[in-house]
């Protein structure tokens, strides 16, 4: 460590624990990276959808640049991990803090 450098109770905590640290063993690093290839495993599905979705979804994918599958998955899985937004909630939301902030 440089001497000016202060370091905080997390930080020092880190440091002292890397002199303790020890590497895995090639099977705990297997067994690590098989839980991980696991979760990241994909699954085909077969999916109908209304043909103005589908082309909506394409012609979005495009102007994103990326496939129509991977714009479809990234979808999923933001709705499932409650990361898509939905704009007019959003939007309905802030008139109703303008509307309470101005009662």
């Amino acid at each position: 460590m440089h001497p000016k450098v202060k370091l905080n109770e997390y930080e020092e905590s880190i440091e002292n624990e890397i002199l303790n640290f020890v590497s895995l063993s090639e099977e705990e690093k297997s067994k690590i990276e098989s839980i991980i290839d696991k979760e990241n495993e994909k699954k085909s599905i077969s999916l109908r959808l209304r043909k103005y979705d589908l082309e909506k979804l394409k012609e979005r994918a495009q102007r994103e640049g990326i496939p129509y599958q991977t714009l479809l998955s990234s979808i999923v899985h933001k709705f499932i991990t409650d990361q898509l937004i939905d704009k007019g909630s959003i939007l309905k939301g802030i008139q109703l803090l303008k509307e309470g902030n101005m009662g």
